[in-house]
């Protein structure tokens, strides 16, 4: 009799989930059959693996309504077939290992990609150790603590405790003044977007978008079934009078204004109240993502778009994916007035309620100036990270990249000249082997500048520095075969331009 391998008795479940009616289960098949079939499709889909025991005949017969006799017949069929062993004084087991033949059979891979975690690739962070060990405590005592609350669903928006701190958080670091309730917890920025969008929307509604712009978002207003119209960006931010001239009827409008991305730049303030101008003309709304702003390094903060218009058309969006860390999974967003109401309907309506389990546990950072103090710490190693790592490729490059050092955010652009063909840049990029993203990547419709979008936060300056050092020489590399073109005139390589019809906008 074949032995199962393992030290000690699986335990038996309690139950043995069983489609009994799915197309593996021929119909007006005698009760064995039908049985047998299930269990065999139960095996093979992974239910129960290898090793454990199946139910007592008793069991399964009381559960699937089958006559006793009939699961004994499916069961010794299972034994003959070798999907299953028994043991004498303990029941019955799935095999150690099925037949071959079925335990692939229409099974289909699928592979996903995970987001790229290398050097120079965005979204990496730091947290302090001192931020980190506070953390802990504070975790660790809301689960001494732990009460009720966490027992039954909460509020559509998330905890009152945690809104308020957001709220004191907002008021203090980007003069933005709300009430807890008109702020929503949300699992990030995508997400926030998603249920705003659909509160304030109908399918088909146009939304302006900055071009270049942040891919992601874009995705998720297409997603969402509604219409991207990509909107020039220059040097001022957004260009609102492309956008009316592009659609003037838009319902809403997606920007970044403290700090574009990816190009960086500060929305002037003519154009952000321009912007307010268009939002009250059109009845529309403004979704303002305040990507990276806790991250300046000169000057004070700027105020947010959300301050200016004080809340009335625009909706500011958050996170601490960056200010913490990404796997917390808790962004934000605050709402004029009139919209907590379809809001909280829309988020109750598509996953109930954020989770409840470490919201006061942010809040405690936040209200112990823990999370203040961590940011003022990495902020510092921020800032050296990026002075690395823009020094490193305008000297390896030999100055053929134009790197301007950002004063806020956690990412930079490094550009080529404008003249030179877009894939000089993916060339360099894969013969390089790091990771960050082309600058070509980021936008719709405008002809992309030729260059790259390279995160420099969460990494170690080292590591920077050496993907640095690979990157400007691959860059050098690349744009040699393409300058002997241009030169000769004998490829297709772009002709030189004059400097006059170099210097274009950013959009």
């Amino acid at each position: 009799m074949q032995k199962i391998p393992t030290n000690s008795p699986a335990p038996r479940k309690a139950e043995l989930s069983l489609d009994l009616t799915g197309p593996h289960v021929t119909p007006r098949a005698s009760a064995p059959h039908r049985l047998y079939q299930a269990l065999c499709h139960a095996i093979v889909s992974g239910i129960v693996k290898p090793g454990e025991p199946l139910p007592p005949s008793r069991t399964l017969a009381s559960q699937t309504g089958f006559p006793r006799n009939a699961v004994t017949t499916a069961y010794e069929r299972l034994i003959a077939d070798g999907f299953a062993v028994a043991m004498v004084g303990s029941g019955t087991f799935v095999a150690a290992r099925i037949p071959a033949q079925a335990s692939g059979a229409g099974k289909t891979r699928v592979v996903v990609d995970a987001p790229p975690q290398g050097t120079l690739s965005l979204g990496c962070t730091h947290i302090d150790a001192r931020a980190l060990q506070r953390f802990r405590a504070f975790v660790g005592r809301r689960m001494r603590a732990f009460g009720t609350d966490h027992l039954h669903y909460g509020d559509p928006r998330g905890s009152r405790e945690l809104r308020t701190a957001i709220a004191d958080h907002l008021l203090s670091a980007r003069g933005l003044r709300c009430d807890p309730d008109q702020i929503m917890l949300a699992s990030g920025t995508q997400h926030a977007l998603r249920i705003v969008l659909s509160a304030i929307l109908k399918p088909d509604d146009r939304v302006w978008c900055e071009d270049p712009g942040y891919p992601a978002a874009r995705r998720a207003i297409e997603h969402c079934g509604y219409r991207p119209v990509a909107v020039p960006v220059d040097a001022s931010g957004m260009i609102v009078a492309k956008g009316r001239a592009l659609a003037p009827t838009a319902r809403a409008a997606y920007v970044t204004p403290s700090h574009q991305f990816p190009l960086g730049v500060q929305m002037s303030m003519n154009r952000r109240l321009e912007l307010l101008d268009w939002a009250r003309d059109a009845d529309a709304f403004v979704l303002e993502d305040d990507y990276d702003s806790e991250f300046r390094y000169d000057g004070a903060p700027l105020l947010s778009l959300a301050g200016i218009d004080h809340l009335q058309r625009v909706i500011y969006v958050g996170t601490f994916s960056k200010t913490l860390f990404p796997g917390l999974r808790i962004g934000y967003c605050a709402m004029p007035e009139k919209l907590i109401g379809p809001v909280t309907m829309a988020r109750a309506a598509l996953d109930r309620f954020p989770g409840t389990l470490l919201e006061g546990a942010v809040a405690d950072m936040l209200n112990s100036g823990a999370f203040a103090a961590n940011l003022r710490r990495v902020r510092g190693l921020y800032r050296e990270a990026r002075d690395v790592l823009a020094a490193t490729l305008s000297t390896a490059s030999e100055g053929r990249l134009s790197v301007p050092v950002p004063s806020q955010g956690l990412h930079l652009v490094a550009r080529f000249d404008p003249s030179v063909d877009a894939q000089v840049a993916a060339q360099a990029k894969a013969a390089a082997g790091v990771e960050g993203w082309l600058l070509a990547e980021t936008y719709a419709r405008a002809r992309p500048l030729p260059g790259f979008v390279l995160g420099f936060a969460g990494h170690p300056i080292p590591l920077l520095k050496a993907s640095a050092e690979k990157l400007a020489k691959a860059s050098l590399a690349a744009l040699r075969p393409s300058h002997k073109q241009d030169t000769h005139g004998t490829g297709t390589g772009k002709a030189r331009k004059p400097a006059s019809a170099r210097s274009r906008s950013a959009g």
